[in-house]
This record gives structure tokens, sequence and C-alpha cells, in this order.
């Protein structure tokens, strides 16, 4: 009988302490997602770096990123940013493959909170480059969206400026943008879909072309330029791309 008791007091312990760890795990795993957003930054990285393949970001030596940021890939892949501390802050964007050819980008740049941003990488793997840009996001009251274009083409000889032509206003509505510029965010229609094509400034020749561009209404988008210029095939290919900011 004292036999049996103490097994079923060990059964009734070992129950108990399942039901706890199973209690424990389950709080461990509904911890409240961080909301308070006071005080932190809010960043997006976007890499036009070509043949970028195992790009990491890291704030203050942290790693803010998971999935390997490739070229043209975007982190964080969706409408929304990353929250950092505001502040002064030291920014890694690297490969971290041992054999990598790539040379790592460090910088330090002030963050304001409650602002948002993008980090821009540019050129070669083994030229990389970076832009700080502040987005100015600004929520339309009417059923416009904003857009904006980043010129971030490559050329080993220098590539003229270029203009942004819209097919259904039938004019340019970017004009005389140098390599490495990023433009303001302009209110755009949402109406009707529409054709963008980069142009040479002050040629109606067509380099490349975005097309069925139908944003959402109060929606914030960026146009990019990017590739290699002489290219029109293959990997790198002068193409023209968007994301969505907001």
């Amino acid at each position: 009988m004292k036999l049996s008791r103490n097994i079923h007091a060990f059964i009734a312990v070992g129950l108990l302490s399942a039901v706890l760890f199973a209690c424990e795990k389950e709080m461990k795993l509904s911890l409240p997602v961080e909301t308070d957003l006071s005080g932190k930054a809010l960043i997006k990285v976007y890499s036009a770096t070509l043949n970028a393949a195992r790009n990491y970001v890291y704030v203050d030596k942290i790693p803010v990123t998971g999935a390997a940021l490739v070229y043209g890939g975007l982190f964080p892949s969706v409408s929304y940013y990353s929250a950092i501390n505001a502040g002064s802050r030291t920014v890694d964007i690297k490969d971290t493959l041992v054999t990598t050819t790539q040379n790592a980008l460090t910088f330090t740049s002030t963050f304001v909170a409650g602002s948002h941003y993008t980090i821009f990488t540019y050129d070669t793997v083994t030229n990389t480059k970076h832009l700080v840009v502040k987005d100015n996001i600004q929520v339309p009251t009417d059923t416009t969206a904003r857009l904006r274009f980043a010129n971030l083409i490559y050329s080993k000889v220098a590539a003229p400026n270029v203009d942004i032509y819209s097919a259904k206003r039938k004019e340019n509505i970017f004009t005389n943008v140098a390599t490495a510029a990023v433009t303001d965010f302009i209110p755009f229609a949402t109406d009707i879909s529409d054709t963008l094509f980069v142009r040479a400034t002050g040629t109606v020749i067509n380099l490349t072309q975005l097309n069925s561009v139908l944003p959402r209404e109060k929606r914030s988008y960026t146009v990019v330029f990017r590739g290699v210029y002489q290219l029109t095939t293959g990997t790198n290919t002068r193409a023209l791309v968007n994301f969505t900011n907001y």
C-alpha cells in the first residue's frame, strides 16, 4: 500500500510538473510583441549591389535580419519597417561567408526617433556603397498614392542622368536624376494602370520599363533603376523595379 501511494504521488508530481512546464512554455510563446516604439527609428534595407548573395544587416553588432539579403532583396520583405533604437548607430552590412570577395559595409548614422529610413546598397560586391535616406512618409488624405525614384544603376563609365516617363500622364514625372540619387515622394494617381519608362535625360529612347504600375491609395512606393547600364539581357540587365515602403 505504501509503495502504491508513493507511485501515485510520483505520478501526480510528474503530471503537475508537465502541466507547469506546458504553462511556462505557453507563457513564453505568448509573450507580447513589443508595440511601444517610443525611442525607436524605423528602417528598411534594399540591396542593389550587383551579385550580392548572402548579406546580413547588423545594428550595433546585433543582427536584425533573418534570411540572407540578395541582389534585389528587401528587408523587411513586406510593407513595414524594422524598429531599432534611435540615435547614433553603427550599421554593418556584410556577406558572412569566409571566402567572400564582397567588401563589408560599416558606417555610423544618426536615426531620429519616430522617423523612417531606407538604407540602399549599390555598385558591385568589391566596391559596395550605401545611401541612408530619410523617408518622408505622408499618408494622403485623398485617393492618391506616393511614389519616388532611386537611380542605382551601375556603369563602368559615367552613365547619363535619367528621366522617368509616365505613359499615362504623357510626361516625365522625374527629371534629370543622377546616379546614386533618390528623389522625394510625389503624389501618384491610383485609378488607372500606368507604364513607366527610363530615358536618358533629354531623349525619347526607352532604356527599360515597368509595366502595370497600379499602386494602392494611401500607400508609398519606391521605383528603382538597377543593374548594369549597358546590359539588356542576363541577371544584371538594366531594369526598373519597385517596392512598397508603407
